[in-house]
This record gives C-alpha cells, sequence and structure tokens, in this order.
C-alpha cells in the first residue's frame, strides 16, 4: 500500500479544532475516539488516520464503546434524515417485510441479552447477511461479543474516515 495524502485529508488537517472534532464526531459517536484523533493531527497520510483509528479504537474502554454503539440506530431503522445509515445500512432497505419484521425481533432479543443495539459493518452486506450475523452472534458471551463489536466498530469508523478524507473539495 503507498502512502497517500488526499486533498479531503489535507482539509480536515487544516479545520479548526471545534469543526474538525465535529467531524469525528459524525464518524463515531465516541468522544475518547475523536479526541485521540484529534490530538494526533495533523496526519501525514490517510494511511496514518486509519492507523490512528484504530489504535484509538483498541484503547477504547466499555464505557466508551457504549458512546460509540449509542451513536448507531438499530439495523433497519435507520434514523429519519440520518443519510450516512441509510447509505450503509442500504442492504435492508429494500428487504422483504418479513425480513423486516424478523430483523426487529432479532435486535430486540439481542438488546435484550447484551444491552446495546446490534452493531455489524453493513456497508455491502443485504439483508439476510444481515440477519444471519445476528442469528449467529446472539450466541456469543457478553465479553466475546464486545470485542466483536470494538472490530466491527473500526471498519465502521474506516468507511466513515475514508468518505471524510478521500472526497474531494
Amino acid at each position: 500500500m503507498t502512502s497517500t495524502s488526499t486533498p479531503g485529508l489535507v482539509r480536515f488537517n487544516a479545520l479548526e479544532e471545534h469543526a474538525a472534532r465535529a467531524a469525528l464526531h459524525e464518524a463515531c459517536a465516541s468522544r475518547a475516539w475523536g479526541e485521540r484523533l484529534l490530538a494526533a493531527r495533523p496526519y501525514p497520510t490517510v494511511e496514518a488516520l486509519y492507523a490512528a483509528s484504530d489504535a484509538a479504537m483498541g484503547e477504547l474502554t466499555a464505557a466508551d464503546l457504549d458512546e460509540a454503539m449509542a451513536g448507531h440506530p438499530p439495523i433497519g431503522r435507520p434514523k429519519p434524515g440520518d443519510a450516512t445509515s441509510a447509505r450503509e445500512q442500504r442492504g435492508m432497505a429494500g428487504a422483504p417485510e418479513e425480513l423486516k419484521a424478523e430483523m426487529l425481533e432479532l435486535n430486540l432479543a439481542y438488546q435484550d441479552k447484551f444491552g446495546h443495539v446490534f452493531l455489524i459493518c453493513a456497508t455491502g452486506r443485504t439483508g439476510e447477511q444481515m440477519r444471519d450475523a445476528v442469528k449467529e452472534r446472539i450466541g456469543n458471551a457478553p465479553e466475546q461479543e464486545r470485542e466483536i463489536v470494538r472490530a466491527e466498530l473500526g471498519k465502521i469508523n474506516r468507511i466513515r474516515l475514508a468518505r471524510l478524507v478521500e472526497e474531494e473539495a
């Protein structure tokens, strides 16, 4: 992989602190994650930003992860006006009503068991793939599931950061 900078990365590095903080909060609701990324600016390459994101994700406490997850609506129910979640959950948008109803039941059962929304990097996944993932993961131990959630959040954050720094002006 080559080390690259992009016009979007240059723009992100140059943002005033409050604007950069807001942009990072759009990517991930964890304040700790955002503050770690903010403190490491400027980034010489997009890869350096991704590495910092991965490192920050690995350092999040249980409370930080809870805060990050609170920024994600349940699969199949993006918040009205939330274009990011709607785009990421596109695989569920056109799903049959039966699948949407099944996903709602599974989401509720998962939330009852783990105390938070089912979180998966939904980008590029079909509704059936998301349903199968929640069915598989609902049997996990809470500690195992928390680490899967951490990995899924890391993937989501990378996708959202890519949109932030790879966009043209």
